[in-house]
């Protein structure tokens, strides 16, 4: 939307500006006559139009670079802090979420037959021993 109205605005400054430069060139040329005494604008030499048209446009353009240098540097700072964020953030979700889930599985997993078999024996062992501590009184 805003890039529509910057266009109009310099066409029809161009515009503004073939016309009044038409008129300019036709004045000195003499094709068009105004009286002297109602004419309060001074037209100025069309080279010292030129020379001060330069100047200011290399003056302003290397405002424009410095400013778009400016904000390209500045832009590319700030998509590396919000990437930083991001990555930050995703990791703690990835590492709250997937690995506690992988780790829960872990857990729930079922232990095999034979490893459960001798656990089951060495909890026997431990109660017969127990037991036998307890009648001998060895505590």
């Amino acid at each position: 939307m805003m890039a529509i109205i910057l266009i109009l605005f310099f066409l029809s400054l161009a515009g503004v500006i073939f016309m009044i430069g038409s008129k300019l060139i036709l004045l000195k040329g003499g094709r068009i006559i105004v009286p002297e005494e109602n004419f309060p604008i001074e037209i100025p030499n069309l080279q010292e139009v030129k020379y001060i048209a330069i100047k200011n446009a290399k003056k302003h353009s290397y405002f424009l670079f410095v400013e778009s240098i400016r904000f390209s540097i500045k832009s590319s700072h700030f998509l590396k802090r919000v990437f930083r964020k991001i990555k930050e953030k995703t990791s703690y979700i990835f590492r709250k979420h997937v690995l506690k889930k992988a780790e829960e599985e872990i857990k729930t997993k079922e232990v095999s037959g034979f490893l459960k078999m001798i656990s089951d024996y060495k909890h026997k062992i431990k109660k017969i021993k127990h037991q036998i501590r307890e009648e001998e009184n060895l505590n």
